[in-house]
């Protein structure tokens, strides 16, 4: 009987903390990004082009960001949108080495085509 109670109690007690730490995290607002997005100021995924140079170039730069294994996850997840020649990019990265880095490979893959560094440095939790 004690071993159930005391069970019982632990359970209860982790159940309660967890659910404490849940109303202490912040939520998510993306409006503002969203409403950014749909403004048709920046690029987003569809606007990139089906041509096959731009879509090759977007290979490339993927590829090459793929292959470098110094980036973090979230940096080689970063939106590559190219059209007509132009690549921009996108979303999170947890440095500015890795903007950095990603930069340089983008320009070392895209060949000719113009980038739009618009990566933003994620703060520190």
């Amino acid at each position: 009987m004690k071993r159930t109670f005391l069970a019982l109690a632990s359970i209860i007690s982790v159940s309660l903390t967890a659910m404490a730490a849940d109303e202490n995290k912040a939520t998510a607002d993306n409006t503002a990004k969203n409403q950014r997005d749909r403004s048709g100021q920046t690029k987003t995924s569809g606007d990139q082009s089906n041509s096959r140079g731009d879509l090759k170039t977007t290979q490339a730069i993927r590829k090459a960001l793929m292959k470098d294994s110094s980036l973090s996850m979230t940096a080689k997840n970063v939106k590559i949108i190219t059209a007509g020649g132009q690549v921009t990019l996108r979303g999170p990265v947890k440095s500015a080495d890795e903007k950095s880095r990603i930069d340089q490979l983008a320009k070392g893959a895209a060949g000719n085509a113009k980038i739009d560094n618009q990566l933003e440095i994620k703060a520190a939790k």
